[in-house]
């Protein structure tokens, strides 16, 4: 008799711990508990109502119809569980305000992510993260956004394109990079490395970052949609030798200058057609000072162009300048379509 109502119990407490909700972010969902694997780069999506079978250990086993497997594991944050199971929006993240109504992005789970204090992982930027000297080499990476969609469909970035865009016809900012590539996560705890390393951008700390930066960077970075931006200083800006605040605005302005001059131009009205290295080179010449394009090299993924990669010394905000300091490169690929938008 006891195990018919322990079994009775067990399955009870089963059946109460299943319940339907919306999510508040779009978490990466993945096969397993270790977040090893992520089959079809699955992600939550905030409009639709999911099963949450249960929790365990900080995580949510979550059923996603369509998808193989369909039971998957998120972080627990990933939904906010109220008195009644279901989920609730904390509206002052909603309403804050802070992102650019140009990009037509969902203006209340962009304000959770980009303002949002990472559970308990607050850490003292100033006294940790401050410590790398000048970086005296750099590398100035800017994606062309349409082609870096057209094979990451799944990224919220690529799914919430409504509408004209900046990113449509100019380049955006992948990140800036101090050289020689090996320098990354500079005085970073192994626990942050780790979450960076696995893709769990969004467990890492929140910047602190004015918000006029984060209105920039959502203008100039589609990709901090998804965290990119809190990635890109954990691995690259911490080597930078400055603090957030001034390293986004320095690659903002590097990325402006690019988007204003010639290159920007010559891409913009080119769009659906084949350019070559010695075309763009020619461009970054006449726009920057000649020699400048020999510090350039285009990289490419199935025939299209996908991003600019500047090599850049350092001492000043003038792109003229850094690339007269910078070190002359090869460029494995020499010719590529410049993607219109859409797939």
């Amino acid at each position: 008799m006891n195990k018919l109502f322990l079994i009775f119990m067990f399955f009870t407490v089963l059946l109460l711990a299943r319940h339907d909700a919306y999510p508040t972010k779009e978490c990466p969902a993945f096969n397993n508990m270790k977040h090893s694997k992520n089959t079809h780069a699955v992600h939550l999506d905030t409009s639709k109502k999911y099963t949450v079978l249960k929790y365990h250990k900080g995580q949510a086993l979550v059923l996603i119809k369509g998808e193989q497997p369909a039971q998957r594991w998120v972080d627990d944050e990933c939904f906010s569980k109220s008195d009644n199971g279901s989920i609730s929006m904390n509206a002052k993240e909603v309403e804050s305000g802070i992102v650019s109504t140009e990009d037509n992005l969902s203006k209340a789970s962009l304000d959770m992510d980009l303002t949002k204090n990472t559970k308990k992982y607050k850490y003292n930027y100033t006294n940790e993260y401050y410590n790398a000297k000048l970086s005296q080499q750099n590398l100035l990476a800017l994606s062309w956004h349409n082609a870096f969609c057209e094979t990451h469909r799944s990224k919220r970035e690529c799914r919430e394109r409504r509408g004209k865009r900046y990113s449509d016809t100019r380049f955006v900012l992948h990140g800036l990079w101090p050289q020689p590539r090996e320098n990354i996560y500079c005085n970073v705890p192994q626990e942050l490395k780790q979450y960076d390393k696995n893709r769990q951008w969004y467990r890492l700390p929140t910047l602190p970052l004015s918000e006029g930066t984060l209105t920039a960077l959502l203008h100039l970075m589609p990709g901090s949609a998804s965290n990119l931006h809190r990635h890109e200083w954990v691995k690259h800006g911490t080597c930078y030798g400055t603090d957030p605040e001034s390293y986004f605005l320095e690659a903002i302005s590097l990325a402006e200058q690019v988007n204003k001059s010639k290159v920007g131009t010559f891409f913009s009205q080119n769009i659906g057609k084949i350019v070559t290295l010695n075309q763009i080179r020619f461009k970054v010449d006449e726009s920057f000072g000649k020699g400048s394009g020999k510090k350039v090299e285009i990289r490419c993924h199935k025939g299209m162009v996908t991003e600019l990669w500047f090599h850049l010394g350092n001492g000043s905000d003038d792109l003229s300048q850094l690339l007269k300091e910078g070190r002359k490169v090869r460029s494995r690929c020499r010719k590529g379509r410049i993607d219109r938008v859409g797939f």
